[in-house]
């Protein structure tokens, strides 16, 4: 046996585990101090097992994932051990001790990461059998013509269509989750004995995310390959994992095999978290008291939004015809009500809340919006409407100015209209909004990037509400929130809707969610509205075949209830085929 630059050569370590956690700490060196974001953390992986970690933002799951990979930053110090086996069981590698040679050697040969966001994952101005094979000639001496054909064979494995086309695409020609699809594929390419998946589904439509864990499920038996999965969604957890660990602080509090840790958690925290779980079914009473409030509040039969025969067309380039993403649709939205818009992604949902919101073109039909006809309107008409239309987006982090403060940020739309003459005018109204959305005023003076997801999500709110709209359009507000988070702001959203009574679109693909909120849901598929209704009726008893896929498709934190559904959506799919 020889020990040299953090790695044990032995004929056969006589240990089972791929890799081995032990007491693992991590320290972050900070303006303000230290940062312990892993405190004593040890678990053991073995081959073809899937271990999910799990935990809010701020447990230590994501650093811990990956320290595996030695890829926490400089600022990050790092003391226990993260004893790694190669591939072919010849040598262990302790990873704290590594050395940056011997982790790049053993990054794609015995361990590989699929990140969160594939689009930053992934080189815009390479092709993806381009990047694929750089991979594949940084650990070997092989011809690129060999590469492009472990490429193409590594693409046709994960399930690309046409992978000998499709080699020479580039990301923004592939949907996304066919781009979760290409990096898993670039994980695999060297055959690792690891996977380290960082939320690979947390993106993705209900329908793609299955489609992407039975990929999972599917090359881990192919490739003989362990798994580490790092996620905030208990259905996936319960689809997909062996075995749950439960980080909170930086510590584990719980560990269990799947099955064990779902029917009996053991950790106060651990049942905090699937207590936070949306069901559906959760929002049938919530709906009908709802509705009667909205009924004895409403001043006015009118409807505050109503699309007739809507079509939405986006022009072609190029020569090319254009493209009708929203065809045919009706729907309404009462003074006071909640309607809940599903689909996956390029059903046409996103493109209706931008059309009601006066920022994409209505092309057909007609959409009526506060009184507006929205066919041919001119924005100087549609301007002042527009303090009447509050607009929660999808990720918060991207729609505040970075270089202003949350107060500056929340101030805007006040400053915009003319409500008040600057942001320091705005100042006592801001920490009101602040105050009504659960965040201390002090956070008003904070930049973006200081809150966390879910605070973000909140200042979000409170600016989208700074005017008192009639209208509030929400754009997939919680799909990257966890779901402790994610419970605290959609009860935030209730609230905040009983006392202002804004009426809502509630833009979401997770069903759930829609079901705790919406007093109606209006499904889409491919541009066009396929089923209408209340969550009982649409939820519980849908008629169309694609809401029953959609539904089929929702995870469930049981594994045992989740096993059935699994095989419910397999036999569905063959229907449709």
């Amino acid at each position: 046996m020889s020990i040299a630059d953090g790695t044990v050569t032995t004929g056969g370590t006589g240990v089972d585990d791929i890799v081995a956690i032990k007491d693992l700490r991590v320290t972050f060196a900070t303006d303000g101090g230290a940062v312990r974001a892993v405190d004593g953390v040890s678990i053991a992986v073995r081959p073809r097992e899937i271990v999910a970690i799990v935990g809010e933002s701020g447990s230590g799951k994501s650093v811990t994932a990956k320290s595996i990979l030695g890829l926490v930053p400089a600022t990050a110090t790092s003391s226990g051990s993260i004893l790694l086996r190669s591939r072919d069981r010849t040598r262990t590698t302790d990873v704290v001790a590594a050395s940056a040679n011997t982790l790049r050697e053993l990054r794609g040969d015995d361990v590989a990461m699929v990140f969160q966001e594939p689009s930053t994952a992934l080189n815009p101005v390479y092709t993806v059998g381009w990047q694929i094979a750089e991979g594949i000639r940084a650990h070997g001496s092989v011809s690129r013509a060999d590469a492009k054909k472990q490429a193409i064979d590594i693409l046709r494995r994960v399930g690309i269509p046409d992978p000998e086309t499709r080699v020479d695409y580039y990301p923004h020609q592939f949907s996304g989750g066919q781009k979760q699809r290409v990096v898993i594929a670039m994980a695999l390419v060297l055959n690792p004995g690891l996977i380290v998946a960082d939320e690979p589904t947390t993106a993705l439509d209900v329908t793609v995310q299955a489609e992407i864990l039975d990929l999972l499920r599917r090359l881990r038996d192919e490739f003989d390959t362990a798994i580490v999965l790092i996620t905030h969604n208990m259905g996936v957890v319960a689809d997909l994992a062996d075995r749950v660990v439960v980080m909170y602080q930086g510590k584990v509090v719980e560990e269990a095999d799947s099955r064990t840790l779902f029917a009996s958690p053991q950790a106060d925290y651990t049942k905090q978290l699937l207590a936070a779980v949306p069901h559906i079914g959760q929002g049938e009473a919530r709906a009908a008291v709802r509705t009667q409030e909205r009924l004895e509040r409403a001043s006015s039969s009118t409807p505050v939004v109503a699309a007739r025969d809507l079509v939405i067309e986006y022009p072609g380039r190029l020569g090319r015809g254009g493209f009708r993403a929203v065809n045919g649709v009706s729907f309404e939205i009462k003074e006071g009500e909640v309607l809940g818009l599903v689909g996956e992604s390029g059903s046409g949902k996103t493109t209706i809340g931008r059309a009601i919101a006066g920022l994409s073109k209505v092309t057909g039909g007609s959409l009526n919006v506060l009184g507006r006809e929205m066919l041919g309107i001119k924005e100087r008409s549609f301007r002042s409407a527009r303090v009447d239309i509050g607009f929660v987006f999808q990720d918060p982090a991207s729609s505040f100015n970075p270089l202003l403060t949350i107060a500056e940020c929340v101030a805007e739309p006040l400053v915009v209209h003319g409500r008040a003459t600057d942001a320091r005018d705005a100042r006592t109204q801001v920490d009101d909004l602040l105050e009504a959305v659960q965040l201390p005023k002090a956070f008003g003076d904070r930049y973006p990037h200081e809150l966390s997801g879910g605070q973000r999500q909140r200042a979000s709110l409170a600016r989208s509400l700074a005017l008192r709209p009639k209208l509030l359009i929400a754009d997939e507000p919680t799909s990257a929130l966890d779901v402790s988070v994610q419970a605290r702001v959609l009860e935030l959203f209730t609230e905040l809707q009983r006392e202002f009574g804004f009426a809502s679109l509630f833009i979401s693909h997770d069903l759930a969610v829609v079901d705790m909120l919406a007093d109606r849901i209006a499904v889409l598929y491919k541009g066009e509205l396929v089923e209408e209704g209340t969550g009982a009726e649409v939820l519980g008893a849908p008629r169309h075949p694609y809401t029953q896929r959609l539904l089929a498709s929702l995870p469930v934190p049981d594994p045992i209830e989740q096993e059935t559904r699994r095989e419910a959506l397999h036999r569905l799919q063959a229907v449709d085929s």
